[in-house]
């Protein structure tokens, strides 16, 4: 199905920050932000061991004393959950804290590397990124494979199965699979676990992806939209104040993710919250989607659409790009008949990205995707239209630029939807039934002090 390149190093940080950023060395650890339960004075100690697990896996309190001041909970309830998890083997010691003053050191805490696997596949229209993740943040093996939707669902499930299987077998440390996290290029029911008429996956529309993918590995299965991880990824690796943030992948086709000042997925009633794609474009009235439909921004302003115009134009000499990758080359070798056709689609998605702007006030807009990253042309037309076109209230503080953690966005919006999954009240309950702290509501009233709502 493709070519694969494999990064085997064991442990190494799954989010490098590009080089052209500068303020983190490529390979350091940067770590993301988990969402935590709140916490009231009727507690299940299930979900105290949710916050503090999340706590712990993110890094934001990993000894007693820094959980006890971050989760407001009294020092002897901190103490209580951290015994059942270290018990239960969820938990585990990794040296000690440098003393303070006269203060005693502090052992620190990380989730057990044997404790379990996430599994993440950010599958876009013809290339899939896989992660495995231990539940500390470090991520065992990463791959990257040529894999196209189009042939749908059986033989694209089959071959990243088989890919996945591949990259379990690299460490024979690892835990049970806790969770797997699927984001797909098209519209998703996320509580079916299955593509609703997807128009650039041909049969996918209602296929079990979940059901199939959940028997094969024996966990639960979260199924997303693929520009709704590359958001939450975003997110969760950015101070909360950067939030709202809205993300647009400009691609194949043109969706949005969507993060509420809150740092979660806003869906929509129905899930399809952010399928911008299909918003009518002023620049074309005629030009026919995928969707049926014409006129609509993805048939204008996307990398398809910027292909099916340069095809066998003259100015290309015979050198017309057949796919995006092509395109890419074409972009980065500064071709003027490429880069006026995007800097065109640029300013048409600027219209577009403006509207919503005003409508949803964001703090930070996001533009990735291969061809808005081959350049800074689509991202200098976007900026130019948006920062004219929008009032300068919604602009005066917005930033618009290319996503921080390039290619890694996907995979680390899967992450965070695993860990939260893998380390929620209901899954910490069925962890070793036999011990009742963990799988058995505690409703003992046990005093607060107010706590942050992520960390």
């Amino acid at each position: 199905m493709g070519s694969s390149t494999t990064d085997q190093s064991s442990f190494r940080s799954l989010i490098t920050l590009s080089q052209t950023e500068g303020d983190v060395a490529p390979g350091a650890l940067h770590r993301l932000r988990l969402s935590t339960p709140a916490l009231s004075g009727r507690l299940a100690s299930r979900d105290t061991a949710s916050a503090i697990t999340r706590h712990v896996a993110s890094g934001s309190a990993v000894t007693k004393a820094e959980l006890t001041r971050t989760t407001g909970l009294a020092r002897s309830s901190v103490s209580t959950a951290v015994d059942d998890l270290l018990d239960s083997g969820v938990l585990e010691m990794a040296g000690t804290t440098d003393p303070v003053g006269r203060g005693r050191p502090g052992d620190v805490l990380v989730l057990a590397e044997g404790f379990g696997t996430v599994l993440v596949a950010d599958v876009g229209a013809a290339t899939t990124r896989l992660c495995v993740s231990d539940l500390s943040q470090r991520s065992q093996a990463v791959r990257q494979v040529a894999l196209d939707v189009r042939r749908g669902p059986q033989e694209c499930l089959l071959r990243l199965s088989e890919h996945l299987d591949e990259l379990l077998a690299l460490d024979g440390r690892r835990g049970p699979v806790r969770v797997l996290v699927i984001g797909l290029p098209g519209p998703v029911d996320t509580h079916a676990g299955r593509p609703v008429r997807p128009p650039i996956m041909p049969g996918w529309d209602g296929y079990p992806v979940a059901q199939e993918l959940g028997e094969r590995y024996d966990c639960p299965v979260v199924v997303e939209n693929d520009v709704n991880l590359r958001a939450l990824g975003e997110a969760r690796a950015l101070p909360d104040d950067q939030c709202p943030l809205l993300f647009v992948k400009v691609g194949t086709g043109i969706g949005a993710g969507i993060v509420t000042a809150e740092g979660h997925l806003h869906h929509g009633a129905d899930g399809a919250a952010g399928d911008i794609g299909h918003v009518r474009a002023r620049a074309s009235a005629t030009a026919r989607c995928e969707c049926g439909a014409t006129g609509c921004i993805e048939a204008v302003a996307s990398a398809a659409a910027v292909l099916r115009d340069l095809a066998g134009h003259a100015e290309l000499d015979g050198r017309s790009p057949q796919s995006v990758d092509d395109l890419v080359e074409l972009l980065r070798a500064r071709d003027q008949t490429a880069l006026r056709r995007v800097r065109q689609a640029a300013t048409d998605l600027g219209e577009v990205i403006a509207m919503l702007v005003h409508f949803y006030n964001p703090a930070r807009v996001v533009l990735g995707g291969l061809m808005a990253e081959a350049s800074d042309d689509t991202l200098a037309g976007v900026r130019s239209v948006v920062y004219q076109s929008a009032l300068p209230l919604a602009t005066r503080n917005l930033v618009l630029t290319h996503p921080r953690l390039g290619s890694d966005a996907g995979v680390s919006g899967g992450l965070v939807l695993g860990l939260e999954t893998a380390l929620s009240a209901e899954a910490l309950g069925r962890v070793r039934p036999a011990s009742r702290r963990l799988s058995t509501p505690d409703h003992s009233t046990t005093s607060v002090r107010p706590q942050r709502r992520s960390s």
